[in-house]
C-alpha cells in the first residue's frame, strides 16, 4: 500500500545471499505490478487451495469422510481448524463477503455491487455451464428484468478471475486444434466458496465433482480446456449427419495430452456408450480417462478408454 514499494524489493536484488518472496491476494498485484517490475528477475508461483491428497494427510479421518468435508467446503487450509461444520460454513461466508467481494469493490471501484453479488450467485448456481457474456446479458434481461451490458459482465468475470474466485476454461476445436472464442467455462478456484456463496444449499455432487477434477488437473500443472469433437454419421436416409460432443476436459503439460470425462455415475449400459462416445471420436492415442463417483481402480476396455473412482484419481498421482 505505499508508493515505489517495487523499488525497494528491487533493492534486495542487491544482496547476494538473499532471496525475496512477496505474497500477494490476487493475480493483479503479483502479474501487473512485481513481475513486471522485476524485468524477468523473479518467478511468480501459483498457491491454490489444497488438493485432496493433501487435505486427507491432515484430515484425521477415513477416505470417505475426507471426500464428504472437501466435497462440502473446499480446500482452503484454515477449514481443516475449524472444530465444527457452522465454524467452517462461518469461516466461508466471511472470506467471502468481507475478503473477496470487499476486495474486488474497492479495488476496481465497482459503482453497483448489487450487480455483481447477482453475477456472482449467478456463476455459482451454474458452474461448469457453458457461458458467455452476452448469454450472461441476456439472462439478466429475462430473468432479472435488468439491463446489464454483456461488456460490463465480462469486466466483472475479469475482476473475479484476478482476485482467484474463479477460474475461465476456454473451449478447444480437438481435430481442428484450434481454440473457439466463445463461449466458455466457468469454475471456481474452491469449491467450498462456491458451497458457501449458496449457503450450502445446491450440493449436486456431479457438479462440484467436475469443479473438484477441472482444479486438480491445474494444481498438477495441466492447462486444462473444454474440448469438442465432432462426429459423423449416416441417417436413415443415407445422408451424412455432423454433430459436436463435448469432451470435459483436454488436459496439456508438455508434450502431455489427457482427455477426462466426469461421469459421477454410469448406472447402465447406454450411460457408458453416452460417455465414451465423445472420447471414442477423437481418433488420436492419448489416454482417455473417465472419473466416476464410484470407489473403483482403473479399469480399461478393448477401445483403451479408462474408468477410475473419483477418489482413486485424486489420491494416485501416477493417474
Amino acid at each position: 500500500m505505499l508508493a515505489e514499494f517495487e523499488d525497494v524489493l528491487n533493492s534486495f536484488l542487491h544482496i547476494r545471499n538473499a532471496d525475496v518472496y512477496v505474497t500477494g491476494s490476487n493475480s493483479r498485484f503479483l502479474s501487473s505490478d512485481l513481475i513486471t517490475e522485476f524485468r524477468g528477475r523473479g518467478d511468480e508461483i501459483r498457491m491454490y487451495p489444497l488438493s485432496f491428497r493433501e487435505y486427507c494427510s491432515a484430515f484425521g479421518g477415513s477416505a470417505d469422510e475426507a471426500w464428504d468435508d472437501y466435497f462440502t467446503y473446499g480446500g482452503l487450509p484454515m477449514i481443516l481448524s475449524c472444530e465444527t461444520h457452522g465454524d467452517k460454513a462461518d469461516y466461508l461466508e466471511a472470506l467471502f463477503r468481507k475478503v473477496y467481494i470487499s476486495d474486488i469493490v474497492d479495488r476496481h471501484h465497482v459503482r453497483n455491487r448489487e450487480e455483481l453479488d447477482e453475477l456472482v450467485d449467478f456463476l455459482a448456481s451454474s458452474v461448469g455451464s457453458l457461458t458467455n457474456p452476452q448469454k450472461l446479458a441476456n439472462t439478466f434481461k429475462t430473468v432479472k428484468n435488468k439491463s446489464i451490458s454483456d461488456k460490463t459482465l465480462s469486466k466483472y468475470i475479469d475482476y473475479l478471475a484476478d482476485a482467484f474466485l474463479v477460474s475461465r476454461a476456454a473451449r478447444f476445436d480437438i481435430r481442428g486444434r484450434k481454440y473457439i472464442g466463445s463461449p466458455f467455462k466457468i469454475y471456481f478456484e474452491d469449491s467450498g466458496l462456491r458451497n458457501a456463496r449458496l449457503n450450502f444449499r445446491q450440493l449436486e455432487e456431479n457438479h462440484i465433482m467436475e469443479n473438484i477434477i477441472y482444479n486438480e488437473l491445474r494444481i498438477r500443472g495441466y492447462r486444462v480446456d473444454v474440448g469438442t469433437v465432432e462426429q459423423f454419421g449416416k441417417n436413415s436416409e443415407n445422408k451424412t449427419t455432423r454433430r459436436q460432443l463435448e469432451v470435459d476436459f483436454v488436459a496439456s503439460r508438455g508434450s502431455e495430452k489427457l482427455y477426462i470425462q466426469s461421469a459421477f455415475a454410469m448406472t447402465s449400459p447406454e450411460k457408458q456408450i453416452q460417455e465414451e462416445r465423445p472420447l471414442n471420436a477423437i481418433g488420436d492415442s492419448f489416454r482417455k480417462i473417465i472419473v466416476v463417483r464410484d470407489n473403483i481402480k482403473v479399469r480399461r476396455n478393448e477401445s483403451g478408454v479408462e474408468t477410475v473412482g473419483i477418489r482413486n484419481f485424486l489420491l494416485d498421482e501416477s493417474i
